[in-house]
């Protein structure tokens, strides 16, 4: 799998336990995501697969290009506040990784200007 693979089937899979994450604790589901959550996975899966800047981007919110619909973008955005703090309890390593990944964008970011 190549590097690009590797880093969209990541971004997946952190979309996906944040969506789930948010689920439960908002809709009370417990196993399977309600029609709400899993249109918008399915959506958000959808958007990553057909990404172009996977190679160079960090995160969907630091690109220049949201491609997401103006109405998933805020779903996803409201997903994105309540479970993103969160993951430090339930997904830490993720929740570090991110924040590392984050400073090193941001600073890189600086850099430029």
């Amino acid at each position: 799998m190549s590097s690009v693979e590797s880093k969209r089937e990541q971004e997946k899979r952190i979309v996906a336990l944040m969506i789930r994450l948010y689920c439960k604790k908002k809709h009370g589901r417990k196993t399977e995501l309600c029609q709400e959550c899993q249109a918008l996975h399915d959506y958000a899966m959808l958007r990553s697969d057909k990404c172009p800047f996977m190679e160079t981007k960090t995160f969907c919110s630091n690109c220049k290009v949201h491609c997401y619909k103006a109405d998933m973008r805020e779903k996803i955005r409201e997903v994105m506040r309540f479970s993103g703090p969160r993951m430090i309890f339930h997904h830490p390593l993720m929740a570090i990784r991110h924040v590392i990944e984050s400073k090193k964008e941001k600073r890189r970011l600086e850099k430029k200007i």
